[in-house]
């Protein structure tokens, strides 16, 4: 659409340049700028190829439909490639003729075959051939009242500019009017192309309970937050976004409180996603750790903007992950059932761009430290899908080289430093997607001393903890300061 605004469309017929001799001498004096125009189009026919090839191949898209998007298509491309063809090659010599000459009959001549070629009879057949995907998706079952109501809107305004040109004077429709119902026509083809393939993509990605395809909600009713909601949720919006490359981002974090649970590992069985499996500890691999920690971002950006980081906001974050393992690998990282920060910017950027970070938006989050050394934090999800936590801590008067571990932490850690050698330097957070049959891995560079832990002790409520620990487990809570953060990219293991 961009290329036929700015490089084709002042040459063509109906187009802004209304003198048939200004026409014929912006091709004459820019061939190469004409030629690049219609590149798009066909890169637009090779990608219609693909599509019914892609329909054809599908094994649950009906057989009959599909064969009929496929002759249609390569009915369609015959006239309009060989038109298209001939233009750049034929009708660019004609239009320098003509200019040179004075005499444009010969390439006019030409300009009232050609332009059928293309614009009406492909165009007429490409219809038909969207026609066909509709009825692909129809029977496939992959559809909506919504696409419906998109189908005839679209496929009618092409119908519309297509027959029109054939139809007898006075009902022929103008060039212009072509033009501008072909612009109208591609905008809603685009929407509907989006909408088809976020009906594909939902269809072959089901809606888990965790992770990063869980349903978003937003902590507020109203438009903005079902503005964001629908982005967020948009599984085409995602693919996208997975197409833009993965930057390196720095924070210069402060009071990060880690909530860790002990907890038997059938517990956290089903909170471990497919193609990973769950870190076991203790006599027989009897029980897992389930951690959830909140901290307060310093600057949270792009590392490559250096001092401009400072021109990002600061907002809370929480992180609640399982410990996990690739089979395949043998590398061990975290998988995070849920996160959730204060700031809409950082919530969708997240989840949108970060396949390991299922991003949800707090109503209110709080990491607050009195001089006495006393902790609250605060966890307010509100009306949305981000996890609820009250925690009311204090230091613990023992040192981390003098905590006793009690049961169940006593059979899986022989000493307290033990325990956090395994809880805290946990530098890579791991997802996967199945229907991609793979594993990915985001790199983290921390670097957290294990002599910065300071041990706490207090109140954890969280019912959104109790879903996923049961009702008995208890939370051993410990401090950590400071943390360089720093995300160093985003790895991909191929199943």
């Amino acid at each position: 659409m961009l290329a036929m605004a700015a490089l084709l469309l002042p040459c063509m017929p109906g187009g802004p340049t209304l003198l048939d001799s200004e026409r014929i001498a912006l091709i004459a004096a820019h061939p190469w700028r004409f030629r690049l125009g219609w590149l798009p189009w066909h890169l637009t026919a090779l990608s219609d190829l693909l599509l019914a090839v892609g329909l054809l191949r599908t094994s649950w898209i009906p057989r009959w439909p599909a064969w009929l998007v496929l002759l249609l298509t390569v009915a369609a491309i015959v006239p309009d490639q060989g038109g298209q063809l001939l233009w750049i090659t034929r009708g660019v010599e004609l239009a320098q003729a003509a200019h040179a000459s004075g005499d444009a009959s010969q390439y006019l001549a030409f300009e009232s075959w050609a332009f059928p070629m293309t614009a009406v009879w492909a165009a007429l057949l490409y219809t038909l051939g969207a026609i066909g995907w509709t009825l692909c998706f129809v029977r496939a079952g992959v559809w909506s009242a919504g696409l419906t109501r998109l189908s005839i809107a679209a496929w009618g305004t092409f119908a519309v500019v297509t027959v029109g040109p054939l139809l007898p004077r006075p009902l022929t429709l103008p060039k212009p009017a072509i033009a501008v119902g072909n612009a109208v026509g591609f905008i809603l083809l685009m929407l509907w192309l989006a909408l088809v393939t976020e009906a594909v993509l939902r269809r072959s990605r089901p809606r888990p309970q965790h992770g990063r395809w869980a349903i978003w909600q937003p902590p507020a009713p109203g438009s903005v937050g079902g503005m964001l909601a629908v982005a967020a949720n948009s599984l085409f919006v995602r693919k996208l976004c997975s197409l833009l490359p993965v930057f390196a981002f720095r924070s210069d974090i402060t009071e990060v409180i880690y909530a860790n649970y002990l907890v038997p590992h059938e517990q956290l069985a089903a909170w471990v996603p497919a193609g990973l499996t769950l870190q076991r500890l203790g006599p027989d691999g009897k029980w897992a750790l389930f951690t959830f920690l909140t901290y307060r971002h310093g600057h949270f950006g792009p590392a490559l903007l250096g001092p401009l980081r400072r021109l990002f906001p600061s907002p809370v974050q929480s992180n609640w992950r399982i410990y996990v393992r690739d089979p395949r690998t043998e590398k061990e990282g975290i998988y995070f059932v849920t996160s959730a920060v204060t700031t809409a910017l950082h919530s969708l950027g997240a989840r949108l761009m970060a396949e390991g970070m299922p991003m949800h938006l707090l109503a209110r989050g709080e990491v607050g430290r009195s001089a006495d050394g006393a902790i609250r934090v605060l966890l307010d999800p509100g009306a949305g899908s981000a996890p609820d936590a009250e925690l009311a801590l204090a230091p613990d008067p023992r040192p981390a080289q003098e905590q006793q571990l009690s049961a169940p932490w006593s059979e899986c850690f022989s000493s307290y430093s033990d325990m956090l050698r395994y809880t805290v330097p946990q530098d890579r957070a791991m997802s996967t997607l199945p229907a991609d049959g793979r594993t990915v891995r985001q790199e983290i560079g921390l670097g957290i001393p294990l002599t910065a832990c300071e041990p706490l002790t207090g109140a954890v409520q969280s019912q959104a903890a109790a879903a996923i620990v049961g009702g008995q487990a208890t939370a051993l809570c410990f401090r950590v300061p400071r943390v360089a953060f720093l995300f160093t990219g985003e790895q991909h293991d191929r199943w």
